[in-house]
């Protein structure tokens, strides 16, 4: 039987906490016999999870010897990670097993240095504080969970019953894990990633960025056909500067943040307005419907029609 270890830390999320603990303890194979093994693991007899209080009856002894370890999200993702946890976790990958994070768990999983030169996610919200404190981490604010293998991590609430469904089907195949998505009332596989979630108002800027002006001007002239020469016209920098400071402060280049604004607005037009996909890529300065559609489910992972259908 494949031995799943629940990693409770200081302050964790009740929500994180509860669905592998669900999902893996409510798995049944084909002969009727469960597939996993559930331990809740914590470094102290007592954890603090806001509403109550964990008793976990596994101390961090209980990592040895499981297959998989779960590390679910904190409230204070700023938190140091423990001595006794960070070995314990290293030791365990060491060993070989498989560990994945949900919500903001991706943080004290970072913590242990597991995730350098990886990609990773995390909620969407929490995604900018993740690479500022973690910049070895590649991290995509865009998808519901990122599978390296051995180690894997998930976007906010929901999506931990995704990374969970999908660890399922790597161990037992589609059926059961298809069968364990009908307990969670879940699709075996959602359609898209966590961008369609994601607020759209404006692609925020670090709080007192000198870029703030510019960011202003390009949200006020999406629908213009914009170049990286206009843009630094703009800013009055040359391309090279403009390119250095977008990287510098925003982490991605000029147009790709110019792009990703385009869709969020993109993103409200379709929910609030009656306008046809066309018109609206138009408003959102793309050329043409077709590019429209092309880079809007690139980056959200659904058509604007689907978004508009579950969104409007």
């Amino acid at each position: 039987m494949h031995t799943v270890a629940v990693l409770a830390l200081d302050q964790v999320i009740p929500f994180d906490l509860s669905t592998p603990i669900e999902v893996f303890s409510r798995t049944r194979l084909p002969d009727g016999r469960p597939g996993y093994q559930v331990r809740v693991c914590a470094e102290r007899d007592e954890v603090d999870a806001g509403a109550f209080v964990v008793r976990a009856p596994w101390n961090l002894e209980g990592l040895q010897g499981a297959d998989t370890i779960i590390v679910p999200g904190v409230t204070d993702p700023t938190a140091p990670l423990p001595p006794a946890v960070r070995d314990a976790l290293r030791s365990a990958a060491a060993d070989g097993t498989r560990i994945a994070s949900i919500c903001t768990g991706a943080f004290p999983l970072a913590a242990t240095g597991l995730l350098d030169g990886l990609r990773a996610t995390t909620h969407w919200r929490a995604a900018g504080l993740l690479t500022a404190l973690h910049p070895d981490v590649d991290v995509d604010p865009d998808v519901l969970y990122v599978d390296n293998g051995q180690f894997l991590t998930s976007a906010g609430a929901a999506a931990g019953v995704d990374l969970c469904l999908h660890m399922i089907r790597r161990d037992y195949g589609s059926a059961v894990a298809a069968d364990a998505a009908r307990l969670s009332v879940m699709p075996l596989e959602r359609e898209g990633g966590q961008a369609q979630f994601i607020v759209h108002d404006h692609v925020p800027a670090p709080q007192g960025s000198e870029l703030e002006p510019l960011l202003a001007w390009l949200r006020e002239n999406l629908a213009r056909d914009l170049t990286l020469a206009d843009i630094a016209a703009q800013s009055g920098t040359s391309t090279r500067t403009l390119i250095r400071r977008f990287r510098e402060q925003m982490g991605t280049t000029p147009l790709q943040w110019l792009h990703r604004a385009r869709i969020r607005q993109a993103q409200h037009l379709l929910e609030t307005t009656r306008h046809s996909v066309e018109r609206i890529g138009g408003q959102v300065g793309f050329g043409s419907a077709t590019t429209f559609r092309d880079r809007f489910k690139r980056t959200t992972g659904v058509s604007p029609q689907t978004y508009r259908r579950t969104f409007s």
